[in-house]
């Protein structure tokens, strides 16, 4: 699971060879969620409803460069680090 930010103790990550539509993967503690980042929803997994409002407020301030990652790892390329929220 190659990680590409981490913070406040969540990690978000992308998978290589995955399904459509492009999304994300997020854990905090023992919860596991996927996120849409067209549609900043939560597609899969559970979540605290805090940790869900931070995971969001993020993945809306870097939504170009998460799709650039989901596009690298379409392709199987290196993806690249994004910023942490704080």
């Amino acid at each position: 699971m190659p990680e590409i930010c981490r913070f406040l103790g969540i990690v978000i990550a992308m998978y290589y060879n995955e399904h459509k539509p492009p999304h994300f993967h997020a854990k905090y503690g023992e919860f596991r969620a996927a996120f849409s980042i067209e549609s900043l929803q939560l597609i899969e997994g559970q979540m605290p409803v805090r940790v869900i409002s931070l995971i969001l407020e993020w993945a809306f301030e870097h939504r170009k460069e998460l799709l650039e990652d989901w596009e690298l790892a379409e392709r199987k390329e290196q993806l690249k680090k994004i910023a942490p929220l704080v």
